[in-house]
Formats: structure tokens, sequence, C-alpha cells
């Protein structure tokens, strides 16, 4: 990863946490978790950082969010450490950015400017470029109130109406906006292409498994574990954001496909969220989900918080059935951090809970038999009638379902088979 420079050298950064007293919680994070989990992101694309601290929070100040003393506090320790740049994890207004930039006399960016970076950096997809793209553009707009000298200068008009003209401010609004309406357009041009090929995979409809979870709780270590691919897994925040598909056999020899998507964070900027759940669709035609935990992390109740707060967004808007519950085990990983297997807490009797390592391997026997046993017991028992000449029809009822009982006639051949729901509906959608 290229470190970002500025002057020729590697940036040096502060992160600093506005920390608002609320009431206690179980899901409520620590501030020093808060924290190290924006140091986290900051070092995920390359800063150096030089300098952190928690600055307590009485009242948000439209001018600078902090108060006079605390800013002045602040660029004390700024100078101290050579502070090129200062990462404020919370939402900053422009106004708000302007007049910290102003004080401290070093760039300024907040918690969605930096996810931006780090999502404009990872995205692989066709789709994800442009939805970070056009993230960024929106994001960048409302900037646009910054007194920079170069936004001030105005534009002579073309000679037809009297007046001065477009300014650069109004000009530069206006070229963003003609920019995301045209990325609006691809979007739902690769929105479609994509459709298409979900059809033809429920042509060949395999069981679909999709791993879902907090980021860094090992999802992609875990694909990595099950499928024997080599996806990009590392101790670090949004190492991987594009989903990704890979056929694995079940311990009953069933074939599915596993399907890895991106880390869910706390805090999600507002113009992410349509290019964060587009990442989710998989999550939507899953058979089963997977929901991974990093169950030695001090805010893992927290972190499963985020999660389901995500999809519980996804069923209001419709992109999620409100049954998802019933179709997820909660896979506790990480559990060679703890002692193994044996020591996780919150285990539970049913299948619902799986604690596993996908580092070393332990609990993954297990956690392949309760998939196994969550697609048998969705199984369902339909009767239909076939062409006797269709025998590809025929064929994909055996490949797919267990075929109870057959009567060949004349006219049709009569077949009983259990199968599950998503398999009869793709079946029914070939006849």
């Amino acid at each position: 990863m290229n470190e970002p420079v500025m002057g020729g050298a590697p940036t040096r950064a502060a992160v600093i946490l506005p920390w608002e007293r609320e009431e206690a919680s179980d899901n409520r994070r620590s501030a020093e978790a808060r924290l190290a989990e924006a140091m986290g992101l900051a070092a995920s694309i390359g800063l150096v950082l030089v300098h952190s601290a928690i600055v307590p929070l009485r009242h948000r100040r439209p001018s600078a969010l902090l108060g006079e003393g605390q800013v002045e506090n602040v660029h004390a320790d700024l100078k101290e450490h050579e502070v090129a740049l200062v990462v404020m994890d919370t939402s900053l207004s422009p106004v708000q950015q302007r007049n910290l930039e102003r004080a401290w006399g070093c760039k300024v960016i907040d918690r969605t400017g930096l996810i931006l970076d780090i999502f404009g950096e990872r995205a692989r997809t066709r789709e994800g470029a442009l939805q970070v793209e056009l993230a960024h553009l929106d994001y960048q707009r409302s900037r646009l109130v910054r007194s920079w000298t170069h936004l001030e200068r105005q534009r002579g008009g073309f000679g037809f109406l009297g007046g001065p003209g477009e300014t650069q401010i109004e000009a530069d609004r206006r070229l963003i906006s003609t920019r995301m309406a045209r990325l609006k357009r691809e979007i739902e041009e690769v929105r479609r292409t994509r459709g298409l090929h979900r059809h033809a995979r429920q042509r060949t409809p395999y069981p679909v498994i999709a791993l879902i979870g907090y980021t860094n709780a090992g999802k992609s270590t875990l694909f990595n574990a099950m499928t024997g691919a080599t996806v990009h897994a590392e101790d670090q925040l949004f190492a991987t954001l594009d989903p990704t598909m890979r056929s694995i056999a079940l311990p009953s020899g069933s074939p599915a496909i596993l399907s890895d998507t991106v880390g869910f964070i706390s805090d999600l900027p507002t113009e992410l969220v349509a290019a964060f759940r587009a990442t989710l669709e998989e999550v939507a035609e899953a058979d089963v989900i997977l929901h991974v935990r990093d169950i030695a992390h001090p805010d893992t109740a927290a972190q499963k918080a985020d999660v389901l707060g995500v999809l519980a967004g996804m069923v209001q808007d419709g992109t999620l059935d409100a049954d998802w519950p019933k179709r997820t085990i909660d896979v506790l990983n990480k559990a060679d951090l703890l002692g193994g297997v044996s020591e996780v807490p919150g285990l539970v009797e049913d299948a619902s809970t799986i604690a596993i390592s996908a580092l070393n391997g332990d609990g993954l026997d297990t956690l392949r038999a309760a998939i196994d046993e969550r697609l048998a017991s969705a199984k369902e028992v339909a009767s239909f009638q076939i062409v006797p000449s269709d025998g590809a029809k025929l064929a994909w009822l055996y490949r797919h379902g267990e075929v109870l009982t057959r009567e060949d006639e004349e006219e049709a051949i009569r077949v009983t088979v259990r199968m599950l729901p998503a398999d009869r509906a793709r079946f029914e959608s070939l006849v």
C-alpha cells in the first residue's frame, strides 16, 4: 500500500475523538475502544500516527465543535508532534472543518472523509468504484462552502443576460451534479447486468451461504478456510470490500456457494449507505447466513448491535425479508484468543451458535455440519409433472433435490421431491 505523502514524506497524523458522555449500555462502546478503531482505520491507509487523544465534549459548538480552550490545547499537542493531518472521529460540518483547519494550521478530515478514502482505495468491482465515487462527490459538494480564494472568483457571463455571471463555486457544484447524474445512470446499468447474472445463478441453483459481520471479525479468513481460496485477509479494518463467491462441498456431499461480503462498521457515513447495502444483496438471496463475530473483542456486543441495525434497515426498505434470523447461525470466531472453543462464553445447545477459530480450524467441522443440518431442515416436499421428453428438468431435480417417488406414465412423469424452498422457486422459474 502506498503511504499518503505531503511534501515528499509520509503523512504524520493525529486521531482526535470528541467524546460525548451518554447513558451506559451493554452495546455502548468505551471511548478507548472507539479511539482504537479510528486509529486502525487511519493506519489502514498508510497514515503515520504520532498522536491520539480523547476530548470530552459537553456541547457541540457550531463554529468548531470543540470549545476554545480545547481547540488551543489540541493545537499545542499538534505542534509538538508536527502533525500534518488530523482525523476527527466524528462528523464535521463544512464550517467546523474549515475553522479547525485555520486554528490548527493543518488539514482536517472527519470520519466520513476517512471511510470514503478507504472505500475508494479498496473497491475493486465496477459498481463498487462507481458507488464510492458517487458518495465522494455527494460529500464533496457540501464542502464547497469553504472560503477558498479560487472558489470566490466569478466567471464572466456569455453576454446574453446582464450580471456578473456564475461564480466558480456555482460552476463546481454544477459540474459535480452533472457527474453525479451520469454515475447514477451507470450504476443502474451495472445493477441490471448483475441482476441478469444472479438470474443465471438461480438457473444453476446451489444453496447460497453468506458471510456477514463487523469488519475485522475474520470473515475472509473463514472464507479461505472453508473454500481453500486465497482472498486477501489480514488484521486490518476493511481488508476486503467487494463480495467474493466460491463453491464448497458440504459433509452431505451437496454443493453450495459461499459468499464473503464487506465488513460492517459503526456510524457508516450516510453517503455510503447505498454503496454498502449494494454489496449485501447476496445476503437477501442466501439460504443460510453466517454472522461471524470476533468473540474475543471487548466490544463484541456493540459490534453485533451495529450489524443487526444495518440488517433491520434493509428489512425496512424491503431489500431483506423479516425472517432472515431464522436462516442465521451466529459464528463466534477467534476462539483461539480465549483458550479454545470450549472456553467461549454464550454457547447454546442448539446449532444456532457455533464457536470456531478460522485461523487454526477448530470448530469448522461442527460449523459445516450445522450448515448441512440447517439446509436439510428447511427442505420441503413438492410434486411435479414433467413431460417424458424433457430429460433436462428431470435430471435437474435429481441433482438438486431428493426424489422420494417417481411414476412414469405415457403423458407425464410424476415425481415427489424434497428440496429447499429456494430450489423449488428456481426450478419453477425454469418451467
